[in-house]
C-alpha cells in the first residue's frame, strides 16, 4: 500500500497514475513549507487536494461519492498521495481507498523528494 520514490520518478508521465499532493495550498505552491526541507515545491504533475477536504467535521472520511467528486477521477483510478512526511497522505490514502480508488501512500513524501537535487520539482 506504499509507493517508492524511484517508481514515482519513472512514472511522472504515466497517464494511468495520478500523483496527489495533499498538503496545504502554500506548501503545494512552494511558497511555504518545513524548514527541514532543502527545497520547497511539489512533485511535477502532481494534482492538489488538501487532505482536510476529504474529511468531515467529525473526523470521518466524507461519503465515497463526495470524495470521487472532489478528486474528479472515476472509481478504480490509480492514485499515489503524498504530503510532507507521509502522515497526512496516510490518512488521505485511507479515505481514497474507501472511495474505491487504487490508492497508495508515498511515505517518503516531500521530505524525501526535496533532499535529492537531481529529482525534478515544480513551484507556482
Amino acid at each position: 500500500m506504499t509507493a517508492l520514490r524511484d517508481e514515482l520518478l519513472a512514472r511522472l508521465d504515466d497517464p494511468e497514475l495520478t500523483i496527489l499532493d495533499v498538503r496545504r495550498p502554500e506548501e503545494y505552491a512552494g511558497a511555504a513549507g518545513s524548514a527541514c526541507d532543502p527545497r520547497q515545491g511539489r512533485i511535477p504533475g502532481a494534482r492538489h487536494l488538501d487532505v482536510s477536504a476529504l474529511f468531515g467535521a467529525d473526523g470521518l472520511p466524507l461519503p465515497p461519492e463526495r470524495i470521487r467528486e472532489l478528486v474528479g477521477l472515476p472509481e478504480g483510478a490509480e492514485l499515489v498521495a503524498y504530503c510532507h512526511s507521509g502522515s497526512r497522505s496516510g490518512f488521505a490514502t485511507l479515505a481514497l481507498l474507501a472511495a474505491g480508488y487504487r490508492a497508495r501512500n508515498y511515505v517518503g513524501s516531500w521530505h524525501e523528494w526535496s533532499r535529492d537535487p537531481e529529482l525534478p520539482a515544480e513551484t507556482g
